[in-house]
């Protein structure tokens, strides 16, 4: 997998198809707030930690399931600006519910680098990553350059890997190389 982002213009035909779907969901009250996982802390392979701030679903399940985790660091958020814009947030959830495949979302807060992440669960393994190729596109527009990445878990659950964890698993519940940015290690 190269992360890589798609070109402006199937991009933005792409966003606009999932928005007009969006409005679709939100009028036949298909998309969830759960609070399970809110204020949960998560731990990442490279040392950080973030807060979830929100979670956003949809009524679906996954037949091919799989994890997809981005990250981006906002430009010129500093502060009292971070809490804004889990706020402002909320106003993006059609740039992304829409997309074919997706199921549910975590929204991570800033952690001591300012990195903002997005552990989601996708139906289909090609759509998380054509959705986090045209995501691309939008955070490229308030995102520090090369602060964006993604990474898609192919035959994974979220919940799944998170249960593992909660359980008390010694070992990280996705088997890679130590350090990585996108590896789930611990939930407090």
């Amino acid at each position: 997998m190269i992360e890589q982002p798609l070109p402006w213009g199937s991009a933005a035909a792409a966003v606009g198809r999932c928005i007009a779907r969006s409005g679709l969901l939100l009028v036949r009250g298909q998309v969830h707030l759960p609070s399970e996982w809110v204020g949960r802390r998560v731990r990442f392979g490279d040392g950080t930690v973030g807060r979830v701030y929100r979670e956003t679903a949809v009524d679906a399940r996954p037949v091919d399931p799989c994890v997809l985790d981005v990250c981006f660091r906002l430009r010129a958020v500093h502060g009292r600006a971070h809490r804004l814009f889990e706020w402002e947030s909320l106003l993006n959830t059609p740039l992304f519910v829409g997309f074919p495949g997706f199921v549910t979302k975590l929204w991570v807060a800033h952690d001591d680098n300012g990195t903002y992440r997005g552990l989601y669960e996708w139906d289909g393994a090609e759509r998380a990553e054509a959705y986090a190729r045209a995501l691309w596109r939008v955070l490229q527009l308030v995102s520090v350059s090369g602060s964006i990445h993604y990474r898609v878990l192919p035959g994974k659950r979220r919940a799944d890997v998170f249960t593992e964890l909660d359980g008390g698993a010694r070992e990280p519940a996705v088997a890679t190389a130590a350090g990585e940015w996108w590896e789930v290690v611990a939930l407090g």
